[in-house]
C-alpha cells in the first residue's frame, strides 16, 4: 500500500469516513479503548464518529445503562471502554506503579486500598475529592500525585473503575457491585481477542503498532498477531489487516478532533496525520485538539467563554473556513447539551 493509501485505510478503520456508528458503545466497542485522562477529549472522540449524539449521551453509557467505564489500562494511562471489554483488557494492560516516589509506602497504600474499598461498599458511588476526605481523614498522603497512585493500586487489583457521573465529575465504583463477578481470562484468549479487536479500529498496522498502542511488549503482540494468522492479509511491508477488508480511497470530510484523539495514538508514527507540525498538536505527552482536513492536521483549536478559536499552521479555503464553522458549531451543540462536559477540566 501506498502512504496515501494506508492512511485512507486508518481513517476508514477509525470511523472518520463512512461511519454507521449509532451510540457512544458502538463506537467505543470498534475502537476497542479511547484514552480518557480529558473527560471532554473522550466524549469528542464519540462525536466526530457519529451523528447527532450529545455529551449526555455519553454520560447516560456510564451512568444508567453502566455499559461504558473507565480504567487505567493502555499504557497504564486511562481509557473509556465497553463494560463488558473491562476485565480481559484489565488483565492484560493493566500495569503497577510506584507509590514510594510519591511519599506513600506499601503499608499506606494497602491501607489506602482498604479506606476506598470500605468506603465505596458502604457509601459508593464516590467522587476522588469524596475519597481523598476517606483517605486524608485515615491518614494516608494524598498530596501532589500520591491520591492517583492509590486509586490507580485500587484499580490494578481489579477494585475499582470509574463510572457513574455524579454532577460535573465521573465517581468511582467497586466492580463487583457496578458491574458483578468479573470472569476469569484467559491470557492467550485474551491476546488473540486484543490483536483481532485492534486491527478493527487501527488496520493496517504492524507488531510493533499494537504493542505501542496497548503498552505491551513485542512477544505479547506478536503472540496475539500470531493466533489469529489465519484471519489477517499481510501486504508487502509487513503490516497486516483483516482479511477482506475492502480499500477506501475517500477521505473524511473536514472535522474538529478533540484532544487526545485516537487518530494520533493508534501507531508508533503520527507523522502522516500532523507532518511538520507534530510539535504543534502533540508536546510533552499532551495531545490537543486540531482540524483534520484531506486526512491532515491543518489548525489546533481551542473552546474558551464558549467559543470555539482555530489556529490554522497555513491559509484555509473559504470552503473549509465554512466547514470547520459547521464543525464547532455541532461541538458546541454536543457539549451544551449537558453542562457536565462544558464543565470537565481539559485541554479543550
Amino acid at each position: 500500500m501506498t502512504a496515501a493509501a494506508t492512511t485512507a485505510a486508518h481513517l476508514a478503520a477509525q470511523l472518520l469516513v463512512g461511519s454507521t456508528a449509532t451510540t457512544p458503545e458502538a463506537v467505543t466497542g470498534h475502537l476497542l479503548a479511547v484514552q480518557a485522562q480529558d473527560p471532554r477529549g473522550a466524549r469528542l472522540s464519540i462525536r466526530s464518529r457519529t451523528r447527532g449524539l450529545t455529551a449526555a449521551d455519553v454520560d447516560r453509557a456510564l451512568t444508567e445503562d453502566r455499559s461504558l467505564v473507565v480504567s487505567w489500562l493502555n499504557r497504564g494511562t486511562l481509557h473509556l471502554v465497553r463494560s463488558e471489554d473491562l476485565a480481559w483488557l484489565w488483565a492484560l494492560t493493566a500495569n503497577a506503579r510506584r507509590l514510594a516516589q510519591e511519599g506513600v509506602t506499601a503499608d499506606a497504600a494497602e491501607r489506602g486500598v482498604e479506606v476506598i474499598e470500605r468506603s465505596l461498599t458502604s457509601d459508593g458511588p464516590l467522587t476522588r475529592a469524596d475519597l481523598r476526605e476517606r483517605l486524608d481523614t485515615a491518614g494516608i498522603r494524598t498530596e501532589g500525585q500520591a491520591l492517583v497512585h492509590v486509586l490507580l493500586l485500587a484499580s490494578l487489583r481489579g477494585l475499582v473503575a470509574r463510572g457513574p457521573m455524579v454532577g460535573s465529575h465521573q465517581a468511582f465504583v467497586l466492580v463487583r457491585d457496578w458491574l458483578g463477578t468479573q470472569p476469569v481470562v484467559d491470557r492467550d484468549v485474551a491476546l488473540a481477542e486484543l490483536a483481532r479487536r485492534y486491527l478493527v479500529g487501527h488496520g493496517p498496522a504492524t507488531d510493533r503498532d499494537l504493542a505501542r498502542w496497548s503498552g505491551l511488549g513485542l512477544r505479547d503482540a506478536r503472540a496475539g498477531l500470531r493466533a489469529i494468522a489465519g484471519e489477517l492479509d499481510e501486504a508487502p511491508d509487513g503490516s497486516v489487516d483483516l482479511a477482506g477488508r475492502r480499500p477506501v480511497a475517500e477521505l473524511p470530510p473536514p472535522k474538529l478532533l478533540g484532544p487526545f484523539d485516537p487518530l494520533l495514538l493508534g501507531w508508533v508514527s503520527r507523522d502522516s496525520i500532523v507532518g511538520s507540525h507534530r510539535s504543534i498538536v502533540t508536546t510533552n505527552g499532551i495531545f490537543r485538539a486540531f482540524a483534520l482536513v484531506d486526512g491532515r492536521a491543518v489548525a489546533t483549536w481551542s473552546l474558551a467563554g464558549g467559543r470555539i478559536g482555530l489556529a490554522p499552521f497555513g491559509r484555509l479555503s473559504k470552503a473549509t473556513r465554512a466547514a470547520l464553522d459547521a464543525e464547532a458549531d455541532d461541538v458546541l451543540r454536543f457539549l451544551g447539551a449537558t453542562g457536565v462536559a462544558a464543565r470537565e477540566t481539559g485541554s479543550v
